[in-house]
């Protein structure tokens, strides 16, 4: 897929883009079916655990995921979405010729419930020696103002890295009352189903609650420029050949990485809520989105 010289300005400038109708609707169609599979599986889930990360209100009757961890080492239909021939080539032409894989996460916003995402930068949570790096959402549906779109500070991936702490602990979130996020300037990356959002791992985002009668499910892939080397955490290598595994195209495998002088802050000491990014911002004082209903 080869993108208008305007989109490739725009992620230069804004720190992100929305591309509409990457994927095929057969390809959506095969998306929702298998997390439809791993929702209803989870109602013999009661806690969270190395697959599922659950709303507070989830049950067996009525279960409620807010997160499939890892989602492209579940299925193969997540997988194989993380390899999309077009979704590749939109990264080679934003980000680097040579693009390896990080992670995912599938974060489901349910229809009247759908937890909030704090304001915060990727960066935070994965230094490197080089930020080109960046996010992929895959729209699962339709995504519209009403249910809860991640929201982008445009031109924050400029910026300054800011503090992601609370009372001296990483807590994966920016206080909103920090002087500078110009948050009233965020746009929401929305569009048809399909679709996808890219962002810079710099860019400041969030989201709202989903208090709409709209599913709201995100795929998100985490990519990188292969000669950007992770600083620590889980992102580090554990063999090379793990490492080299992680490499999905061009033809630059590097052992030196490229360093660049960008701005770090260590996600240290660790959080006090230790687990996904919802556990993490548990630990934050002062929430932007507030919090989702209790279960009647």
């Amino acid at each position: 897929m080869q993108l208008d010289q305007a989109v490739i300005d725009a992620y230069r400038r804004d720190g992100f883009v929305i591309v509409e109708n990457v994927l095929s609707p057969d390809d959506v169609k095969a998306l929702r079916a298998v997390t439809d599979r791993f929702v209803d599986q989870a109602r013999a889930v009661t806690e969270h655990n190395d697959v599922y990360d659950l709303e507070p209100s989830h049950s067996a009757a009525e279960p409620r995921v807010r997160r499939i961890k890892t989602p492209h080492a579940q299925d193969e239909v997540y997988a194989g979405v993380m390899r999309h021939p077009a979704v590749l080539a939109i990264l080679q032409q934003l980000v680097a010729p040579s693009i390896r894989f990080d992670t995912s996460k599938l974060n489901m916003k349910a229809a009247g419930y759908g937890a909030a995402v704090e304001w915060h930068q990727d960066w935070a949570f994965y230094p490197h020696t080089n930020d080109d790096l960046c996010a992929v959402g895959v729209m699962m549906d339709d995504c519209a103002i009403e249910n809860g779109p991640l929201l982008c500070v445009p031109g924050s991936h400029l910026g300054p890295v800011y503090d992601h702490h609370s009372d001296g602990f990483f807590c994966g979130a920016i206080d909103p009352e920090t002087p500078g996020l110009n948050l009233d300037q965020a746009r929401p990356c929305i569009g048809p189903a399909g679709s996808i959002s890219i962002h810079h791992a710099r860019t400041i985002h969030g989201s709202a609650l989903n208090t709409s009668d709209k599913m709201r499910r995100l795929l998100l892939f985490q990519y990188r420029a292969a000669d950007a080397w992770p600083i620590l955490g889980a992102q580090q290598p554990k063999s090379w050949e793990a490492w080299q595994a992680l490499m999905l195209c061009g033809d630059n495998d590097p052992v030196v990485p490229r360093c660049t002088d960008v701005p770090v802050r260590l996600p240290l000491p660790e959080a006090k809520h230790a687990g996904s990014i919802y556990e993490n911002q548990r630990g934050l004082k002062k929430s932007f989105f507030g919090a989702a209903p209790k279960a009647a």
